[in-house]
């Protein structure tokens, strides 16, 4: 199947993107195995949220020789933070302890924050004294390669956590370094409808957020709402809510296609009966192409 794309900044990016089962537990052999299947259906960009992920890339790119292949990688926002010196994870539990207890809305059900164990919260002052780290962010990028990675997933919970902390400020520095070196940056979030309007200043292709049929961080109608009014291009994570849709992937898809008018789907697979599956519903969709360009 010819995977259809969309473009953005230029470049070509697929409406469709394979994820191989993200989890640390799965074995690199597995990874490699489903990357092989899903290139000889056609996929020609993949997922790469871990390390062995990446390194699964690079054997299949060598293996077919085929330089047209290309990965999207993952940069969390951590590692261009820093707090008086020390990598921002080392006070992870009190950014969330300030963040739960003083600057969310109280309506937002609790289960969604990380377990933490800290009942101190940080300050204005430490606030303002959260910083970018450039070494340790130009230190992450040198491993990857813009040829290979053109596009990189930029934030992930700690965007998040910047952003609900006033420190966007933060982000557009990570983002204009990620330019500088010749990446397109992708701004990626968890808390859809609570992010999204925050982070629309950040100069990114695109925005990748969690968004299905079922249900969405924090509230779906609401997300739904903001997506349509959005007017840059939305990707969705997790397009069929863990697997729970992977039986009714032609309304998931339609859902985000047609209703939504989003730009692309990271979509989880954990076998190649699953990607079989996935692909034969997407046969459905003869008009795929959105007409919006960036």
């Amino acid at each position: 199947m010819r995977f259809p794309t969309v473009i953005l900044e230029g470049k070509k990016f697929p409406r469709i993107i394979f994820s191989i089962c993200p989890s640390p537990l799965l074995h690199p052999a597995e990874i490699s195995s489903l990357m092989k299947k899903a290139y000889e259906m056609g996929t020609w960009c993949y997922d790469l949220p871990f390390q062995k992920h990446l390194q699964s890339f690079k054997e299949l790119r060598h293996s077919t020789e085929d330089e047209t292949l290309v990965g999207l990688c993952h940069v969390e926002a951590e590692e261009g933070i820093s707090f008086l010196g020390k990598p921002l994870h080392r006070i992870e539990s009190k950014v969330l302890s300030t963040i739960k207890k003083n600057l969310f809305p109280s309506h937002v059900p609790q289960n969604i924050f990380p377990q933490y164990a800290s009942s101190e919260v940080l300050t204005q002052k430490e606030i303002d004294r959260i910083a970018f780290d450039p070494f340790r962010f130009d230190k992450t990028l040198s491993l990857l390669d813009p040829q290979e990675s053109p596009f990189l997933l930029i934030g992930e919970k700690y965007g998040d956590w910047m952003l609900v902390l006033g420190r966007i400020d933060l982000l557009k520095k990570m983002v204009l370094r990620v330019r500088e070196k010749g990446f397109i940056p992708i701004f990626s979030g968890q808390w859809t409808a609570f992010i999204l309007p925050k982070a629309k200043p950040l100069e990114v292709a695109a925005y990748a957020i969690p968004i299905n049929r079922t249900e969405s961080f924090f509230d779906l109608s609401k997300a739904c709402d903001l997506i349509k009014k959005f007017d840059k291009p939305v990707i969705s994570l997790n397009p069929l809510a863990d697997g729970k849709l992977l039986q009714k992937s032609e309304e998931a898809f339609s859902f985000l296609f047609n209703e939504l008018k989003i730009y692309s789907a990271i979509v989880q697979v954990s076998s190649e009966e699953e990607m079989k599956m996935i692909l034969k519903d997407l046969e459905k969709f003869p008009s795929l192409i959105s007409r919006r360009k960036t």
